[in-house]
């Protein structure tokens, strides 16, 4: 499983932040969001220089949420000098599929920020509630750096719980100043950017320097970092890994959730211990751990610390017991795993060593191959996977689920009728494979969130089901993709007679 699916169960302990609203009796009649589709999307875009815009399906619990805010946010910046358009586009909608797949749309609701008439687009990362939408939008429309004047300016800006990046500069001008500003329009969705002409100004380290400088102000670790190459890839690459930290904390404290984020999309493998910060041995485990983190610093290995309590999402997501903890979980970036259950402070070290060495055998996950399989939709697990899908002689529809996840126990029933339909079809198989789990091939499928359905065609041809979750488009969707059964050569004999 990989890496990049943590946002799956990381959003099963984050505090939602889709809230229910009621609009003003006023703006009832009147709806702010435009509705777009592939017909006027193009035209509608190329006359704003900012323009915003969410994917959605009416399917989706989270866009229904996410609705009342979103309106409610469009009537307030509508408002706004200049207004501030939102939209929207029904992804599944299969006249706007090609759309949705031009700006990668992989879950919903996704949202977009268009900028200069949709000649360039970033992601939207702010609140699902209103007053958020509309306080983010209003940043990300003015400009990407903002200027510090004054030591109150630099306190406002700073603060003491986020990561900031700030130049300093003799002047608003020159190469390296504009190698700046384009780094933070780049990156204005994930960093604050401020400028300033004076140190002095700025509240931590050397003040009496002159610049050209950049300076990451950040709530962990050393608290701030320089540097002075303004080459602007070697400047991302200073303000991305300067912004997560040594160990990262996974807790119910809402400043440590972005940098859970930032630590489950970097790019390097993941090593997470996962123990009871209430323990009597917590902290002997804190001080190792955040020895064995320095002492790999720079090796492509990120690590996080997770609470149990708050941990349970990841838990869910990777099969693991509370009997285990404390524990130690790498995950690749290619989605291999290594698991250490009921470790000892002692071998926190040795262990990384004997992984990092290559001496550690991977984690492979799969629940028991059932003894019975006589329901309708067909259980796949790990250890079957290969034997009843990928060198199945059969068209196989396989539904990649999370036993927790709503959207999959509204689709169960849907596929039971599936399956009945297709109950004297011996060519034909529903299946379902718990992802939370089995372990199954990346490379094969891609599963960012649940439910996930892929068919495999009789010939081995692999496709991503994206269709309505209704009965018939599934029906019809086999019946167009399935490979037909040879008819016997009995039969072909009969007929040329």
């Amino acid at each position: 499983m990989m890496g990049t699916r943590a946002s799956i169960w990381f959003s099963l302990f984050v505090f939602s932040l889709l809230t229910s609203s009621i609009c003003s009796e006023e703006n009832e009649s009147k709806e702010f969001v435009l509705t777009l589709d592939r017909s006027n999307f193009t035209d509608t875009v190329s006359k704003h220089k900012f323009i915003v815009v969410e994917f959605y399906a009416p399917w989706c619990g989270h866009c229904k949420s996410l609705a009342p805010e979103y309106e409610k946010a469009a009537s307030i910046l509508s408002s706004h000098d200049p207004p501030i358009v939102l939209a929207k586009v029904d992804a599944s909608n299969e006249t706007n599929r090609e759309l949705a797949n031009e700006f990668e749309i992989k879950g919903f609701p996704t949202i977009k920020i268009l900028r200069d008439g949709g000649k360039a687009a970033q992601e939207y990362k702010g609140p699902r509630e209103a007053e958020g939408i509309v306080t983010y939008l209003q940043k990300q429309s003015g400009p990407a750096s903002l200027e510090i004047k004054s030591v109150e300016d630099a306190s406002n800006f700073v603060g003491e719980k986020k990561i900031v990046v700030v130049g300093v500069f003799p002047k608003f001008s020159g190469e390296e100043f504009d190698n700046y500003t384009a780094l933070a329009e780049k990156l204005r969705s994930d960093y604050e950017f401020g400028h300033t002409l004076d140190a002095k100004y700025l509240p931590r380290g050397e003040t009496s320097v002159t610049g050209p400088v950049v300076r990451l102000f950040k709530p962990f670790d050393e608290l701030y970092v320089d540097s002075k190459d303004f080459e602007v890839d070697a400047l991302g690459k200073f303000v991305e890994e300067s912004s997560i930290p040594l160990v990262t904390i996974f807790d119910n404290d809402p400043s440590n959730h972005p940098f859970v984020i930032k630590f489950f999309n970097n790019p390097n493998a993941k090593a997470m211990l996962f123990m009871n910060f209430s323990g009597e041995t917590a902290d002997s485990f804190r001080s190792k751990y955040g020895e064995v983190a320095e002492h790999y610093k720079g090796e492509a290995i990120s690590f996080l610390l997770g609470d149990l309590d708050s941990s349970q999402g990841a838990f869910q997501y990777f099969g693991l017991k509370d009997d285990q903890v404390p524990l130690i979980l790498i995950q690749t970036t290619d989605g291999t795993k290594y698991l250490k259950p009921n470790l000892e402070v002692d071998g926190i070290a040795s262990w990384l060593k004997d992984y990092m060495d290559g001496k550690v055998p991977p984690y492979r996950q799969s629940e028991p191959i059932p003894e019975e399989n006589k329901e309708p939709v067909k259980v796949v697990v790990g250890d079957s996977l290969e034997d009843m899908v990928l060198k199945s002689e059969k068209n196989v529809l396989l539904e990649f689920y999370a036993p927790w996840c709503g959207h999959c126990k509204s689709l169960a029933p849907i596929l039971d009728e599936v399956a009945i339909s297709f109950e004297n079809d011996a060519d034909v198989v529903i299946a379902k494979f718990d992802a939370t789990a089995n372990d199954y091939p990346t490379g094969t499928f891609n599963v960012e969130g649940y439910p996930t359905m892929y068919f495999k065609s009789a010939s081995g041809k692999i496709v991503a089901y994206e269709g309505d979750r209704t009965k018939e488009a599934i029906i019809d969707f086999i019946e167009k993709n399935r490979d037909k059964a040879a008819a016997p050569q009995q039969e072909l004999a009969k007929d040329e007679l």
